[in-house]
């Protein structure tokens, strides 16, 4: 199979099916239109689209003159890519067009026992994709690429495996042979998404910080993602904590502090023996506490103001302007007013959002890089 099969269309085809991947079907006015682009122009460039299987037609529509317009999108030889989040609690993955459009979903929830193992994150993810390599439909077209979003950092564009946890995810996986795979950290690919999808679409500046079983931080700055020189922009879990008299900082100690598990020892441990029985989980809690359980409340807002605490010091060194609130914990609207209020009164002024594609956050985004990447490598453009 040719990898880059639009490598050698000319620029205005390559930037007709750039637009198309885009997600927005068109005709070829709308597409001549956008791009400036005279009708012998447009006619030569989708007749080399065309003649590749790269663009298809899927409809008409009526013009204004009273002939109809074709409609098209990419065709069937752009293919399909895999999406997956491995994340600590589950394995959710999305196949879909090049253009985003779902062609099928799973989602495998890890048990609880085998939390933050990698290689059962890894049997999962084997498992998961080669039953949706079973279950693939030939109308897909290809397998363009494969991306998985971990729950680590990642230096340079492809991963580098010394410095993640590539050797753990692909210990008990297996790539099909010539697919490329394309690897990034899960909060990165949650900003990426709620930039796209979500609650950041009207900002190309803004910070979305995860509160859940981890905490962590995927900044962007200009409409693309912050990484940093070891792929550590946003790894907010190793902020110096505790800073007190007698005390020394210890490296990842905020995040235990602020994760769902030590949250949940601290509530049961002061939970008091007049209120109600203990939840029995965080998500529990955080029913109670909506539905006005004084005791499970407090402990919420207490919480809120940890997180707030938090967000201050990314505003305080970023300044984004916006910082979109997500996970399993930190999507709760419950959350919003307290973080929000800590939040400006302890640093710059700063609106706090909640997410609003809460667990699927991560896997659009890493269905979005995948996308973009696996265009660079249809038309022999992929970038470094």
């Amino acid at each position: 199979m040719q990898s880059n099969p639009g490598s050698s269309l000319t620029a205005s085809a390559k930037s007709i099916f750039r637009l198309l991947a885009e997600g927005n079907p068109s005709t070829r006015p709308q597409l001549g239109e956008v791009l400036n682009l005279s009708r012998p122009t447009m006619s030569a460039a989708m007749g080399e689209l065309e003649q590749l299987g790269l663009v298809a037609k899927i409809g008409e529509v009526q013009g204004l003159i009273g002939r109809k317009a074709a409609i098209y999108r990419p065709g069937p030889q752009a293919g399909h890519v895999i999406a997956i989040d491995a994340g600590s609690t589950h394995v959710r993955l999305r196949v879909s067009t090049i253009d985003r459009r779902l062609l099928h979903s799973r989602v495998y929830r890890l048990p609880a026992s085998q939390l933050l193992l990698g290689e059962e994150i890894s049997r999962a993810v084997a498992d998961e994709v080669s039953a949706t390599l079973a279950e693939t439909d030939e109308g897909w077209g290809p397998l363009r690429m494969i991306g998985i979003a971990v729950p680590s950092r990642v230096v340079g564009p492809q991963g580098d495996q010394n410095a993640t946890r590539q050797e753990e995810i692909f210990s008990r996986f297996e790539p099909p042979a010539d697919v490329p795979v394309v690897l990034e950290n899960n909060v990165n690919c949650a900003a990426v998404a709620e930039r796209s999808n979500g609650a950041a679409k009207d900002a190309e500046t803004f910070a979305y910080v995860q509160i859940g079983l981890k905490i962590g931080m995927g900044v962007m700055l200009g409409g693309g993602l912050l990484r940093g020189r070891n792929g550590a922009a946003g790894e907010i879990g190793h902020l110096a904590f505790p800073m007190a008299d007698g005390s020394r900082p210890i490296p990842g100690e905020i995040e235990r502090y602020m994760g769902t598990e030590a949250f949940m020892q601290r509530v049961l441990a002061t939970w008091p023996d007049s209120a109600d029985s203990q939840p029995a989980d965080a998500a529990d809690l955080m029913a109670r506490a909506g539905e006005g359980c004084a005791t499970a409340l407090a402990h919420v807002t207490r919480h809120a103001e940890d997180i707030g605490a938090i967000v201050a010091s990314c505003v305080s060194v970023l300044d984004p302007g916006l910082v979109v609130l997500g996970g399993g914990l930190g999507g709760s609207s419950l959350l919003l007013p307290t973080v929000s209020d800590v939040a400006n009164r302890l640093s710059y002024p700063v609106e706090v959002r909640t997410s609003t594609l809460g667990q699927d956050a991560t896997v659009l985004g890493i269905e979005k890089l995948t996308c973009e990447q696996t265009v660079d490598l249809l038309l022999g453009e992929r970038r470094d």
